[in-house]
């Protein structure tokens, strides 16, 4: 990203940055008011003065350290401490600040932004800690204090609000004068840490916040802790660190301690005894040791990462992905329960290099989900942006995919992602020199689908989520889930086991473990399994069309998160799923907020039996409309075949 990147002030929709012209005037409007507030700063300010480390690059020992690049007689900061640079810069030969750039939140980085805000000069945040800068005070009414299970170390968060004028966006680079400040995702310290690298004065410098200290150190061993227990920071900080070095920085800038010359062998070093310490307590089960699987010449497995990812790669060196998501278990699960509401899960690059140095990967051609599930999708943004990744999945999908405000279902991933082909069910095609079958495959989802193409003479059956395979408990065989909200009907289940039984795979490649051999006997013994379940639920479910007893959102509003300005009419669709053989008669009206209109008012619809019935509600906002809440929840209000159901489907709308 650019410093031509404006973000919006708190108070504002919550939903990205605005326009460059709005956006910045938001982040003013959000600056002139910070600036009336009491100033509520420290009496206390650090002695000392600048110290010169190359013609255009300082450092100043503040609460942390605070680095300042010089362009003429324009200076950038990265970090900012107390504040107290800006009153030594002129000293410098700089007469003005013009851009402040974070590699984190913590207090001791930041604690004096208050007076950067006071003198107009843009902040820079990392994206992923753009609420623990904009929306401070918010998190601190909603941090949990008693039962003290979740021990990161936010409280080391700002007191008061500050807002961000751009975000830092990893593997992004942030351009300022002459210099390219690449963005490359270092956590560990804190979830959110970036590495700032940049060529100044001739030699690649990386500002690298609290990720090392000196050759071998760390400042602190409490903040790698995250959750009870665990040692979830000092795994990041072996994959950022070895990533870093990867980097061959000549020179790294830390928040404390000296910077440090000749920096890859401490870093390596570092990397060594932080995973000696790792393993003291976990094994080696650690991020970077995550290795591959070659299932024969052309097909590799990565079944360590959240999800299992599979690459077919063709003799001209193109690759085919199947799923691409999160880097590891504990990726996955620190990035999905950490972020802002209105954020998304952090993605770290794994398994790429290893793909070139080792199986001849040159480009990742296509990307395809087995379902839209974003432990599964998670890096799919990534590989569109920096490999110019092709997308293509199930026909079904493209909907969840392309628009993932549409529908609140279960692990959706909120970018939109363009999908570039689609395929039907039991539909053939040719990529390279294989050939493959798509086969819709419901159950764990219905937006999932298998896949068989036989490779290096192995049938192999990509399967996603749809079972899983239990070698540890032979008697229990294959298994599978059950949730509810991800549209799950009674017999979707067995249309995924017989796809296995019509394409008769030697190999099945699932969503999560290593790839096995397909056992005839479990296979039986799984059919059975899942017959046992319809009896449940038709013993369970009082309706004989069982299927309204698990389906949540069988009647449901899209999108689901409609985004709306004042003044402005905007369509929102009712749909009805009718699991019933007879037609059935809808009648809605929507709930709205006061002073809010729908067009019409009110609708009538007749539903054919089996099938999926529609209609487009038009909602306005009034242009004066005002609420303290940036976002609100609508309701559908429902009768069906004459009798009154209620509420029972909602929507929610994001204001901007």
């Amino acid at each position: 990203m650019s410093d031509g990147h404006p973000k919006r002030p708190p108070g504002l929709s919550r939903r990205g940055f605005l326009q460059t012209g709005a956006g910045l005037a938001a982040w003013e409007t959000a600056a002139l008011a910070q600036d009336r507030r009491p100033a509520g700063d420290s009496a206390m300010l650090p002695g000392g003065q600048p110290v010169r480390l190359s013609e255009n690059l300082y450092v100043f020992r503040d609460t942390c350290n605070v680095y300042l690049v010089k362009n003429g007689s324009d200076g950038l900061l990265i970090d900012f401490g107390s504040g107290r640079l800006l009153e030594l810069a002129p000293d410098l030969g700089i007469s003005k600040i013009s851009q402040v750039l974070h590699t984190h939140h913590h207090r001791d980085q930041a604690q004096g932004d208050g007076k950067a805000v006071a003198a107009r000069i843009p902040i820079a945040v990392p994206a992923h800690e753009r609420h623990l800068f904009e929306d401070a005070e918010n998190f601190w009414r909603n941090r949990r204090v008693n039962h003290l299970y979740a021990v990161r170390n936010d409280f080391f968060t700002l007191t008061r609000n500050v807002p961000a004028a751009a975000l830092l966006h990893d593997y992004e680079t942030f351009r300022w004068g002459p210099y390219e400040f690449f963005i490359l995702p270092t956590p560990g310290h804190t979830i959110g840490s970036v590495t700032l690298l940049a060529k100044i004065d001739g030699k690649l410098v990386a500002f690298s916040g609290d990720l090392i200290f000196a050759p071998g150190k760390v400042q602190t061993l409490h903040d790698l802790q995250y959750n009870y227990g665990n040692m979830e920071g000092v795994d990041f900080s072996v994959y950022s660190l070895t990533r870093l070095a990867e980097r061959n920085p000549e020179l790294v800038c830390p928040s404390h301690g000296e910077p440090i010359k000749d920096p890859v062998p401490g870093i390596n070093e570092l990397i060594r005894k932080l995973s000696d310490w790792y393993d003291y307590w976990r094994g080696p089960t650690m991020i970077v040791r995550n290795r591959p699987i070659a299932i024969s010449p052309h097909l590799v497995a990565h079944h360590l990462p959240v999800s299992s990812f599979y690459a077919i790669v063709s003799d001209s060196g193109k690759a085919l992905f199947l799923d691409y998501g999160s880097a590891s278990n504990t990726a996955f699960l620190v990035f999905k329960d950490w972020p802002d509401v209105y954020d998304r899960m952090r993605f770290l690059e794994h398994s790429i290099d290893t793909l070139r140095a080792q199986y001849g990967l040159k480009s990742v051609d296509v990307v395809m989900p087995s379902h839209t599930h974003d432990d599964h999708i998670n890096g799919f943004p990534h590989l569109v942006r920096h490999y110019g990744t092709k997308v293509w999945c199930y026909e079904n999908m493209k909907e969840i995919i392309e628009n993932p405000r549409g529908r609140n279902i279960g692990c959706v991933l909120p970018d939109a992602i363009k999908v570039d082909r689609t395929f039907r069910d039991r539909e053939s095609f040719r990529w390279e020199e294989f050939e493959f079958t798509v086969a819709h495959s419901p159950g764990h989802t219905e937006y999932q689908m298998a896949m068989f193409v036989t490779v290096d003479g192995t049938r192999v059956a990509f399967t996603g989520d749809a079972f899983f395979n239990t070698p540890a408990n032979p008697e229990d065989g294959l298994r599978h889930n059950l949730i509810y909200r991800n549209d799950v009907y009674s017999d979707s289940h067995m249309k995924s086991l017989r796809n296995i039984l019509d394409f008769q795979p030697n190999v099945i490649a699932p969503g999560h473990g290593s790839p096995f051999l397909v056992n005839r006997t479990d296979l039986s013994r799984f059919e059975k399994r899942l017959e046992q379940q319809k009896v449940h639920f038709e013993s369970l479910i009082a309706d004989p069309d069982v299927n309204f007893g698990l389906d949540p959102s069988w009647v449901h509003l899209y999108p689901y998160q409609l985004l709306l300005a004042r003044g402005e009419a905007r369509p929102i669709e009712l749909r009805v799923r009718n699991h019933r053989s007879r037609p059935m008669a809808i009648d809605c009206s929507l709930v709205l907020p006061d002073g809010w209109r729908s067009a019409p008012a009110r609708t009538r619809i007749s539903v054919p039996g089996k099938a999926l019935g529609k209609s487009i509600f038009q909602v306005t906002i009034p242009p004066g409309w005002q609420s303290k809440f940036p976002r609100v929840a609508i309701a559908a209000d429902i009768m069906a075949d004459g009798r009154y159901l209620g509420q029972i489907a909602e929507a929610v709308v994001d204001v901007l």
